[in-house]
C-alpha cells in the first residue's frame, strides 16, 4: 500500500509525506476516497463498534509508523503507568526519538526521521543513536552528529532548509536552530497532541 493510501485508508491526512501533506498536491484534497477503484468517499463508512475501535489503532500505528508488535508492547507498558493508559500510550508514542525528530523539523516525516537516525546521523546528548524507538527523557538534548554536521552541504541544503519549514515545534521541544538541535524541556502532555485521537477506542480494543 503506497503512503497517500494509508491517508485514504484512515479518512484524514496522517502527514506521512510531510510538506506534501500541507499543499493542494495533497492525493486526500484530489481523491477523497478510501483506496481501491470503488473506495467509499472519507467519512461514510458506517462501522460497528469494534470496527471504530481497530481503524482508530490502525490510524494511529501508521502515524507514528509502528508495528502491531511493538504498538502492543508500547500499551503494555502504559497500561502499567500511573495515570489514563490512553494518554500514556499517546505521550509514549511522542517521546520515540523518530518523532522527536520530525517534530523538531530536521524531517519532512517520520519516514524520513527514522532514515536519518539509522543511517547514524541522529544524536541524544552527544552521543549517536542509530534506534527510532529511543524514548528521549526531560532534559535531552536531540541533534545531528558531529560526522553529520561536517557535511556543510548536506546540513545548509537540507538540514535548514527544514528547520526553516513554517511549522509551529510543540511547546514541550525548545528548537535551537543555529546549533542545529533541540532540547526536550519536559515530558510532552496530552494537550500537546493536535491530531484528533480518540484513545479510549484503542484502550477499548486491548481490554477486550
Amino acid at each position: 500500500m503506497s503512503t497517500c493510501s494509508k491517508c485514504r485508508q484512515a479518512g484524514e491526512k496522517l502527514y506521512l509525506k510531510g510538506a506534501k501533506c500541507r499543499s493542494p498536491k495533497c492525493t486526500l484534497e484530489n481523491r477523497p476516497t478510501g483506496p481501491g477503484q470503488h473506495g467509499r468517499r472519507v467519512g461514510t463508512k458506517k462501522l460497528s463498534e469494534y470496527g471504530k475501535q481497530l481503524e482508530e489503532k490502525q490510524k494511529v500505528k501508521l502515524m507514528y509508523g509502528v508495528l502491531e508488535r511493538q504498538f502492543k508492547r508500547f500499551f503494555d507498558v502504559a497500561s502499567k503507568q500511573h495515570g489514563v493508559t490512553g494518554e500514556n500510550l499517546l505521550t509514549m508514542l511522542e517521546r520515540r526519538l523518530d518523532n522527536v525528530v520530525f517534530r523538531l523539523k530536521m524531517s519532512v516525516s517520520r519516514i524520513q526521521s527514522r532514515q536519518l537516525i539509522v543511517h547514524g546521523h541522529v544524536s541524544v546528548n552527544g552521543k549517536k543513536v542509530d534506534i527510532p524507538s529511543y524514548l528521549v527523557g526531560a532534559g535531552d538534548v536531540v541533534g545531528l552528529t558531529a560526522a553529520t554536521l561536517e557535511n556543510k552541504t548536506f546540513v545548509e541544503n537540507v538540514v535548514d532548509k527544514r528547520m526553516a519549514m513554517g511549522i509551529k515545534v510543540p511547546e514541550w521541544l525548545d528548537l535551537q536552530k543555529k546549533e542545529r538541535q533541540g532540547v526536550v524541556i519536559r515530558l510532552p502532555l496530552r494537550a500537546d497532541i493536535t491530531t484528533p485521537i480518540a484513545e479510549h477506542l484503542i484502550v477499548e480494543l486491548y481490554s477486550k
